[in-house]
């Protein structure tokens, strides 16, 4: 027959050697009809389906895929004969495929017989990424088949689907690599699939490849074979039931280091040759963090190895495939002597959230993306766990509440979604993968957390685990396991619990009341939005309201009370104050309530360490108290109740609800400030000022406000040292702190920072500059149109991606708006800069004040190449057009911004983010008019 004459043509001419004896059975090919016949008519056939979503009456259970990419003209051909069992008569099979050559296709009975003797006719529906194959002779519902297809396709330039990968040597050598990456939607461009998250199957993949390379995929190689004309196939161990878009596969020259886990599960960390020795960093933080996890979880890890892999191009952070998870190199790799106390915490908090999926995503999986957080929210909130027990002095809760915050700063934005919201389409799949999902969904667990207690959230969890194991589940199975109210027997079904009945008996007990979790949880998830408590005292009792808080209208907005209907949370409180050591706590259900807190008590702090997801607001004297307290005996209060406060306080003054001169008396206690979690939250607040002013070109506040946080905090400035000795919270501080001092001007910092820049371009970039203050000092050096040249020729050379991407940074911050455009220009083109990189560079060249308005005409200019490059919705389009847009304080600006989008309607209509930025510039304007004069008049009488 053709189809089986073409697949080993095509196999020959692309490997350019002599035919193969391999079996049919093991390339997955059925068997063959007696002689060629030629295809069905299909001009009177028309596409059978005409929905996003796949029908649901063809299940598949098992898919053999075989593939051969070729490394040297960038293409693949393969094979794919997926097992399927028919629920409902029909004669079409409808799956996704996207981008692919799809050559012959055919349909077989479960004895592998062909139900036609002719060349089965695929129909294409490019809009929903769709074929169809008719098949003549029905088949029956009840019964198995196979459906066959050969395929090809060119290996993608972009970072989705099978798609290639480069690296250079140290000999200035270019090689080539083909991997994968299909969360959420781009498996369909790898091989043809039934690409939904709730369609689970068996995976069996053979990977043919040259002998100088190795293949993985998420299952061990178990049998290599020879071909006769010198290629191998790799046959991987049949995979556990799992998604599409968890399968792997990489074809690489790459390098490894091994360990075992005290279960026995071998784990490996792969990447380029010439950076194999920063891989070690990451297989000891892997085998820890897995032995954790399975502890923790209760349930071993299933598979029987687990890869970890540097890839070169890659646009996310990382990727959970199943046992063979995938990295970008800046994600994975760690040098001590380049790498920062940061770099080390990022390293170990991405591989501890891609390793928590293993269990949160692989093991169960959300049943369609409107829950994506079920997966994102979880592993992002396991870093937390996780990385504070295995690795405690990298002092990871230092950066818990930070996850809040940004959540609540999107949160706080009418343009804002629910948790869980609506997503049918790839581009508004891709959006899911947002701030709500995984910075929203990780604190409101946090909240739960503290409010079923450790002990009873992780039964819960477990639960959860063990009921949906190698399924899917729901907003609501989560809640029934975590409540326990449903009986054991309504999951063997393979049922979801959606048991109201059973739901009143929920026994976990709070402040004294009986739960219903499911109704407290819903006004969570489903719901957009954070709530502000205002709180005010009258005699002994607290008096609580709660509402919608929204930075971008005021409640004397004739808008205010559309905006506020309906919204209703069940917030679990806290509260402590000053006559008790107590936690005390109150669930409000209610739009108004009260407690008792005595008559003597002398100042409250609602929300203790700021467990629960809301804001807070002191009416009356609350916040007087507090700026008091903190003046006299700032220690009364955790260093996370200072940190929250003061993000409050700044908060609600962006909102029009505070004073800008109350939060500034606010964190006028800092300089007795200790500890370097509130002291960089109230040091960011004037560094987010003094930018905004320095961009906006307002010379009098911009000195006025360089000249004081200088003064203010010269004694902490000074004791920092050029060096990375000390914890990691010191050697957080001394980054940050010093970074801020140079761009501020400061002359002592910007004198040594040169001295070291100088230092180390005379050593030929051999002398090890402090990580924790590198950037620092090459920001300095990239001052100088020599010291921004030599910048640019050590990062072409450099084999640290961390190193490089310090460089860059420091690259664009340059004040010659000749040398930002030539950035930008060669991160369109590329090479010198890689595409993977282009969003970063895009926002950083924003950030500089010579550089937004430049960085905002490019992305006009190139945004139909920008979205080609990265694909509409992507993280990358998101960073984009919030980095560029974040940095625009003006009508004006609003308005071209605005202008833009419409010229794009088509693209901008399918985007939340462009709302997002819209409303980001209406909040930036708002808080100009509100505290632009009051900023000028504080800043001018802290210096008189």
């Amino acid at each position: 027959m053709f189809w089986v004459r073409f697949l080993v043509l095509a196999l020959l001419s692309l490997a350019g050697v002599t035919q193969t004896s391999s079996s049919p059975t093991q390339a997955s090919e059925p068997p063959n009809p007696t002689e060629e016949q030629p295809p069905l008519n299909t001009g009177s056939l028309s596409f059978p389906w005409s929905h996003l979503r796949l029908p649901e009456y063809i299940v598949p259970l098992h898919y053999h895929l075989l593939l051969h990419p070729n490394l040297t003209i960038l293409s693949y051909i393969g094979t794919v004969r997926i097992e399927l069992q028919v629920q409902n008569n029909t004669n079409w099979v409808v799956l996704h495929s996207k981008g692919l050559r799809i050559t012959t296709a055919t349909v077989l009975d479960q004895n592998l017989a062909h139900l036609s003797d002719q060349v089965l006719p695929v129909l294409h529906n490019p809009t929903h990424e769709q074929v169809a194959i008719f098949s003549p002779r029905a088949l029956t519902g009840g019964q198995k088949y196979f459906l066959f297809l050969e395929f090809g396709a060119d290996l993608g330039d972009g970072f989705y689907g099978f798609y290639r990968s480069t690296y250079r040597t140290s000999t200035g050598e270019t090689r080539t690599l083909a991997s994968t990456h299909f969360e959420p939607t781009s498996a369909r461009m790898a091989f043809p699939c039934f690409d939904e998250p709730s369609i689970k199957a068996n995976y069996s993949i053979s990977i043919r490849r040259s002998p100088a390379h190795t293949a993985l995929s998420n299952m061990p190689v178990e049998q290599t074979e020879v071909l006769d004309d010198g290629l191998m196939e790799d046959r991987f161990a049949v995979s556990v039931r799992m998604s599409s878009y968890l399968v792997a596969f990489i074809v690489c020259d790459f390098r490894s280091v091994s360990a075992t886990t005290a279960s026995g599960v071998k784990v490996s960390v792969y990447a380029a040759p010439e950076k194999w020795q920063q891989t070690h960093y990451a297989l000891k933080a892997a085998v820890k963090l897995l032995e954790f996890y399975e502890k923790y979880f209760n349930i071993s890890y299933p598979l029987p190895k687990q890869d970890l892999v540097a890839i070169p191009d890659f646009q996310s952070g990382a990727m959970e495939n199943w046992g063979l998870i995938t990295f970008r190199e800046t994600s994975l790799l760690y040098n001590p002597t380049t790498s920062s106390a940061s770099d080390r915490l990022w390293v170990t908090k991405v591989i501890a959230h891609e390793l928590a999926h293993q269990w949160f995503g692989n093991l169960v999986t959300m049943e369609w993306w409107n829950d994506i957080w079920l997966n994102e929210g979880f592993a992002t909130y396991m870093e937390y766990i996780s990385v504070d027990t295995t690795y405690p002095k990298l002092r990871v809760e230092d950066y818990l509440l930070d996850t809040c915050f940004v959540a609540i700063g999107r949160d706080s934005l009418n343009s804002s979604r629910p948790i869980s919201s609506v997503a049918e389409s790839p581009t508004q799949i891709k959006e899911m993968f947002d701030t709500v999902s995984y910075n929203k969904g990780a604190c409101v667990l946090h909240m739960l957390r503290h409010y079923l207690t450790d002990q009873v959230f992780q039964s819960g969890i477990m639960r959860y685990l063990r009921r949906y194991s190698y399924s899917n589940a729901r907003n609501q199975d989560l809640w029934d396991s975590l409540a326990n109210t449903c009986p054991e027997e309504e999951f063997t079904s393979g049922g979801h619990c959606y048991s109201n009945s059973q739901a009143a008996k929920n026994a976990y007990l709070y402040a004294g009341e009986h739960l219903d979790l499911t109704t407290m949880m819903n006004t969570w998830t489903l719901q957009t939005g954070v709530p502000l408590v205002t709180v005010a005292r009258q005699g002994s009792r607290l008096v609580l309201k709660q509402e919608r808080f929204l930075r971008t209208t005021h409640p004397s907005d004739p808008a205010w009370p559309s905006l506020q209907q309906g919204y209703l949370w069940h917030i679990p409180l806290t509260y402590r104050t000053d006559t008790s050591t107590s936690i005390h706590r109150h669930l409000m259900t209610t739009l108004t309530d009260s407690v008792e807190v005595g008559e003597e008590v002398g100042w409250v702090k609602v929300n203790v360490d700021m467990a629960g997801y809301y804001l807070v607001h002191y009416d009356g004297s609350g916040w007087d108290d507090l700026i008091q307290l903190l003046k006299n005996n700032h220690t009364a209060l955790s260093f996370m109740d200072r940190t929250h406060i003061i993000h409050n306080a700044f908060q609600l003054t962006t909102a029009g609800r505070l004073s800008l001169d109350k939060a500034l008396d606010l964190i006028g206690y800092l300089r007795s400030e200790s500890h370097t979690v509130p002291l960089l939250q109230g040091l960011a607040y004037l560094e987010a000022f003094y930018r905004m002013v320095e961009r906006m070109d307002i010379p009098d506040v911009t000195q006025n406000l360089s000249t004081y946080i200088l003064w203010y905090f010269r004694g902490v400035i000074d004791r920092q040292t050029w060096s990375d000795k000390g914890s990691v919270s010191e050697r957080r501080l001394r980054s940050e702190l010093l970074s801020l001092a140079c761009h501020l001007g400061d002359l002592p910092c910007l004198e040594q920072a040169q001295r070291s820049f100088t230092h180390w371009l005379d050593s030929n970039s051999t002398l090890s500059l402090p990580a924790d203050v590198t950037e620092t000092v090459f920001s300095v050096g990239a001052q100088e149109d020599s010291g921004w040249a030599s910048l640019l020729h050590i990062y072409t050379l450099s084999l640290s991606e961390t190193h490089k991407h310090k460089i860059l940074s420091a690259l664009a911050s340059s004040r010659d708006t000749n040398k930002l455009h030539r950035l930008l220009e060669l991160g369109l083109e590329g090479e010198v800069i890689r595409t993977q990189d282009l969003d970063s560079l895009i926002v950083m060249v924003a950030r500089n004040p010579r550089g937004h308005h430049l960085a905002w005409s490019y992305v006009q200019k190139y945004w139909s190449t920008l979205v080609d490059k990265f694909q509409l919705g992507s993280f990358s389009i998101r960073n984009i057009i919030i980095g560029t847009t974040g940095q625009f304080f003006s009508t004006e600006e609003l308005t071209e911004v605005r202008v833009f989008f419409e010229s794009i309607h088509e693209q901008a209509s399918q985007l939340r983010v462009t709302q997002v930025a819209m409303d980001n510039i209406q909040k930036n304007i708002l808080w100009m008019q509100r505290n632009l004069g009051t900023l000028r008049t504080w800043s001018f009488l802290k210096l008189n």
